[in-house]
């Protein structure tokens, strides 16, 4: 038993059971013992692979997607072009490469802006971004992001930000929670309280007793809050993650631990949370603040911005092997069996 989930079953033991949104961000944040403050998940070593650790081509088609967002808003200066969740600082590392090869001047004149929530991941990104001619500054919070233009990326960001489940029951959709069996272990069941249900998906009516439904306001919260900064500064955004466009019923709540799924209350604290991102939640939070949002999805995105002919490019001096492995990137990043069709992006700009 994990050190976090012996605390975990204390605390439900002494104040009684706990939501699932709880639970994830124990999970996850807990400062002593949660997922991203205690180790690195990332790579082939870790629990999963990122699309940036897939491919530098990754990389470079997200940095030429903001630098034409820089241009289209008639090239601000001062601006701050920031990537929050960054994970291990690749993707970063990528774009500053590229921003250097296209126009000098550019990161020479630009701010550029690390959002992390773990002292550990940071101290990994700094290590990661040594030598690279630009010196980010790092930031807990978009809060504290400079007042003029942002231009902010966020990859398989929200996917980890807590989501609240709720179980239909009879006639009502109440609260899925955690708590304990006649054994003191963990599990999940129907709680007290309940949710309006015209919160819910359309289809909601018609599900099965049973059946889960997800809301993530925490999710919503946060990309208001970036899109607030973009309306009031300028700038814009780009958003990828794996979701859907439309919102439907479902448990998607998942835990991956050594690149393999496992059960999401066996091993807390070791094991990566996440559930799929309601898009259409988050484009709803965008346009309230009078912000355009664009959907599509990642496979459509990478090839619309040149996939295939940086490809072309990077093989075209490499050896068959180095070939191979290139073209299989592709097939990872845009496939519509891989990551093309599950992931999707999601486009901030101003109307």
């Amino acid at each position: 038993m994990t050190r976090l989930k012996e605390r975990i079953i204390s605390l439900i033991g002494a104040t009684g059971p706990i939501p699932v949104s709880e639970y994830m961000a124990l999970c996850l944040f807990d400062p002593d013992d949660g997922y991203y403050t205690t180790r690195e998940p990332f790579g082939a070593a870790g629990d999963f692979v990122t699309a940036p650790e897939i491919s530098q081509m990754f990389g470079e088609l997200v940095a030429v997607w903001l630098y034409q967002a820089w241009q289209e808003a008639g090239r601000p200066r001062p601006a701050t072009f920031a990537e929050i969740g960054p994970g291990r600082g690749t993707l970063m590392k990528d774009m500053l490469r590229t921003w250097s090869r296209i126009d000098p001047e550019f990161i020479a004149g630009t701010s550029f802006a690390m959002v992390e929530t773990s002292p550990r991941l940071a101290e990994i990104q700094r290590a990661t971004l040594a030598g690279q001619g630009a010196e980010p500054d790092w930031h807990q919070t978009i809060d504290t992001l400079p007042r003029q233009p942002l231009f902010i990326i966020g990859n398989e960001l929200f996917d980890a930000v807590p989501v609240r489940q709720f179980v239909h029951a009879g006639e009502t959709w109440r609260e899925r929670m955690i708590g304990l069996d006649d054994n003191d272990e963990l599990r999940f069941f129907a709680g007290a309280g309940s949710v309006d249900p015209t919160l819910l998906p359309d289809d909601a009516s018609d599900a099965p007793e049973g059946a889960i439904a997800e809301l993530a306001p925490a999710r919503s919260a946060l990309m208001a809050a970036i899109a607030q900064r973009i309306a009031a500064q300028g700038g814009a955004g780009l958003f990828i993650d794996y979701g859907h466009l439309r919102p439907g019923i479902g448990d998607t709540l998942q835990a991956l631990r050594r690149h393999r799924p496992e059960d999401v209350l066996a091993n807390p604290g070791e094991a990566d949370l996440t559930s799929h991102v309601d898009f259409a939640a988050l484009a709803a939070a965008v346009r309230s603040h009078g912000l355009d949002a664009q959907l599509t999805t990642q496979g459509e995105f990478l090839l619309g911005m040149g996939l295939l002919e940086r490809a072309g490019a990077l093989g075209a001096n490499a050896d068959e092997q180095a070939r191979q492995a290139i073209s299989g990137a592709v097939e990872r990043l845009a496939g519509p069996d891989a990551m093309g069709e599950l992931f999707k992006v999601l486009k901030i700009v101003q109307p």
